[in-house]
C-alpha cells in the first residue's frame, strides 16, 4: 500500500517500506502543470506502475486547505 502525504511545498511518499519526498517542482515538472490542479490520483500514478485507485481524483488544493 502507498501512503501520500500533501503538503504546500510537496508530496512525503511511503511506497513498499520506503519513506521519500516528491518536491513541488517535480511533480510539477512531471505532470506539466500547476501543483494546486493536480490530482492525488496522478501523483499516486507516479509512484505506482498500475496503481488500484479508488473514488474521486481530489485535487491537491482541496487536500492541503
Amino acid at each position: 500500500m502507498t501512503v501520500l502525504s500533501f503538503d504546500e511545498q510537496g508530496v512525503d511518499v511511503v511506497y513498499e517500506g520506503h519513506d521519500f519526498r516528491l518536491e513541488k517542482s517535480l511533480i510539477e515538472d512531471a505532470l506539466d502543470k500547476p501543483y494546486p490542479d493536480i490530482t492525488d490520483h496522478e501523483v499516486l500514478r507516479m509512484v505506482e506502475k498500475d496503481p488500484a485507485v479508488s473514488g474521486e481524483a481530489q485535487r491537491i488544493s482541496d487536500i492541503i486547505d
